[in-house]
C-alpha cells in the first residue's frame, strides 16, 4: 500500500462517519431533508422534525458515535493485552458480567446499598462497571497459565462467564415486575432506544475512557507489548502497570456501553480486525481508524434496526451478531492453529 495512502487513511473512515450520521438523522418516521438538519443543528428547532432530530435522535446517533467508538478501542486493548484477534469484551464475558450487574440493580436495588445514595442515571454505569470488574477479575486469573494469558482458556473461561451471567439473567427475570422485565429485556438484546441527554452525561466519564488509547504514548506501548511483553520490558514499558491500564480501560467501556444500550456484541471484534487487515497492526492508525469505523458500523445498525420493520424496532444487537457471529466463525477458522497454541 503507497505510504501517502496510508498517511490519509482516515479521511475515508471521517467521511463514512459523516455520511452515517446524516444518514441516521434524516431516516425514520417523520423524514427530515438534509436542508432541515444542517438548519436544526444550526439552531432552528421551532418545527416537528426539528423537534424529533434534536430530542430523539441526536441524543440516539451521538450514543451510537460514542458506544461503537467505545467498543472497538475495547476491541483493539483487548487484542493488544492478549496479543490474540480473537479477543473481544463480549466473548470473553464482559459483556454479560456487565449486563448482569446492571440487572441485579434494577431489580434487586436494596442489595446494593452504596449505590442506593447515587442518583440512578449514575448508580446503573456504576452498577454495570462494577460487574464488568468482576468479570475481568475471573476472567483474567481463570486464564493464566505460567504467568501467561492462553487464548484458549481465555475464551473457554468467557464461555462460562457468559453462560452463568444468562444463568442469573434469567433468574432476574422470574423474580421482576413487570417494568424490571421490560428493562431486562433490553439488556439480553441491546437497543439505543432509551437514550437521552441525561443518560449520556451521566455514564460520559466511563464511556470516555477508551478515548485514552488515543494518546501516542500509549499506541507505542501497545505496539511494544505486540512483540511480548519480555520485549516490551527490554524497550522501557511497565508492562504490568499497563496491562492493568488497559483493563481498566476496557472494564470503564463495556461497563457505560452495557449500562446505557445493553449487550452488543462483536463490534470490538469485527473493527478492529478489519482495520488492521487494511492499515497493518500499528496502533498509531489501528487505533483512531478504529474509532471511526466502529462509530460508523454502530449508527449504521441502529438505522437499520429502526427503519427495517418499522414501527417494531429490531434489536441492534441482532443485527451486530447476524454480522459478527459468521465473521468470527471465520476468524476462529484461521487462527485455529494459534488458538490450539495458545
Amino acid at each position: 500500500m503507497h505510504p501517502g495512502f496510508r498517511r490519509h487513511a482516515w479521511l475515508a473512515p471521517t467521511a463514512l462517519l459523516l455520511i452515517c450520521v446524516g444518514w441516521s438523522l434524516s431516516s425514520g418516521t417523520l423524514q427530515a431533508s438534509f436542508s432541515q438538519i444542517a438548519t436544526t443543528l444550526l439552531g432552528d428547532a421551532a418545527t416537528p422534525a426539528a423537534q424529533a432530530i434534536v430530542q430523539i435522535r441526536l441524543p440516539r446517533v451521538l450514543l451510537g458515535l460514542l458506544i461503537g467508538a467505545s467498543l472497538a478501542l475495547c476491541g483493539c486493548a483487548m487484542q493488544a493485552l492478549f496479543r490474540n484477534p480473537l479477543a473481544e469484551p463480549g466473548l470473553v464475558g464482559l459483556s454479560s458480567g456487565a449486563a448482569l450487574g446492571a440487572a441485579s440493580w434494577l431489580v434487586l436495588g436494596s442489595c446494593w446499598p452504596v449505590l442506593a445514595m447515587i442518583p440512578a442515571q449514575l448508580s446503573l454505569p456504576l452498577a454495570a462497571f462494577a460487574g464488568a470488574c468482576l468479570t475481568a477479575w475471573l476472567v483474567i486469573q481463570l486464564s493464566m497459565v505460567d504467568g501467561r494469558a492462553r487464548i484458549a482458556t481465555l475464551l473457554l473461561a468467557g464461555l462460562a462467564i457468559n453462560a452463568i451471567a444468562g444463568a442469573g439473567l434469567a433468574l432476574l427475570m422470574i423474580s421482576a415486575d413487570n417494568q424490571a422485565l421490560r428493562s431486562l429485556t433490553f439488556w439480553l438484546f441491546g437497543s439505543l432506544g432509551r437514550s437521552d441527554w441525561t443518560a449520556i452525561s451521566y455514564a460520559l466519564p466511563l464511556l470516555l475512557a477508551p478515548v485514552l488509547l488515543l494518546q501516542p504514548r500509549i499506541q507505542d506501548h501497545l505496539n511494544a507489548l505486540l512483540l511480548g511483553e519480555a520485549a516490551a520490558a527490554h524497550l522501557g514499558v511497565e508492562v504490568q502497570r499497563l496491562k492493568l491500564i488497559l483493563t481498566l480501560i476496557v472494564v470503564a467501556g463495556v461497563g457505560a456501553a452495557v449500562a446505557l444500550a445493553g449487550i452488543i456484541g462483536f463490534v470490538g471484534l469485527i473493527v478492529p480486525h478489519l482495520v488492521r487487515l487494511w492499515l497493518g497492526p500499528d496502533h498509531r492508525r489501528l487505533v483512531p481508524v478504529s474509532a471511526l469505523i466502529g462509530a460508523s458500523l454502530l449508527i449504521a445498525a441502529d438505522t437499520l434496526a429502526r427503519t427495517l420493520t418499522e414501527p417494531v424496532e429490531i434489536p441492534i444487537g441482532a443485527i451486530t451478531a447476524l454480522v459478527g457471529g459468521p465473521f468470527f466463525l471465520l476468524l476462529l477458522l484461521r487462527n485455529r492453529r494459534q488458538v490450539e497454541l495458545g
